[in-house]
């Protein structure tokens, strides 16, 4: 029944990316190593300061991070080891921020943009990257985020855990303009 899943997941991705407005960093490339698919969104949250002293007020422009969730899944579909698993995807984004540095350095809208979001479950690891957490205060919004990830859990774990599902709740995160281009901005691996 997973493989099922997976398989109609691979399939409707393509819609889905071109239904959220997404893109991939480096554009008409859909086969790269990123890890993210973006979007310049207007944020919804109540205000946000963050250690630097960067606000995120609603309706800030900022750019918001999707992690390509499908292809995760299929690169992660023969590890058993949880802990393999959340090394995994740690490498994939701490690999994928210098580009998103750079994507967002050279973005039309740059001017305009706050910060960097994103909405994620698995953020223990998020701080060590220059990510702040904050939590979801609309009880709606959080329940349709939690259950998204409900999906996605079930797909990645073998078995899926209800004690993971309690304690991964979803969170935002964010990373201001000025931290993300300090932290990773000229520190692409061309060696890739």
């Amino acid at each position: 029944m997973r493989r099922y899943i997976v398989g109609l997941w691979t399939l409707f991705d393509p819609v889905y990316y071109r239904i959220a407005r997404l893109r991939y960093i480096k554009p008409g490339n859909t086969n790269i190593h990123n890890i993210f698919r973006v979007r310049i969104a207007d944020y919804k949250g109540d205000m946000v300061i963050l250690k630097d002293g960067t606000r995120i007020q609603k309706y800030d422009k900022v750019l918001k991070i999707h992690l390509h969730n499908i292809r995760l899944i299929n690169e992660m579909r023969n590890m058993d080891n949880e802990v393999h698993k959340a090394l995994h995807i740690y490498r994939c984004v701490r690999e994928s921020l210098p580009e998103l540095a750079d994507y967002l350095h050279q973005h039309q809208q740059n001017s305009k943009i706050t910060g960097v979001m994103g909405i994620t479950a698995i953020h223990k690891g998020c701080h060590r990257l220059g990510f702040e957490t904050a939590a979801i205060t609309n009880p709606l919004y959080r329940f349709m985020k939690f259950f998204s990830f409900i999906l996605i859990s079930t797909l990645c774990m073998h078995p899926p855990s209800l004690g993971y599902l309690k304690t991964h709740q979803p969170n935002y995160i964010f990373i201001s303009k000025e931290q993300l281009q300090h932290r990773y901005l000229n520190k692409i691996d061309t060696n890739q």
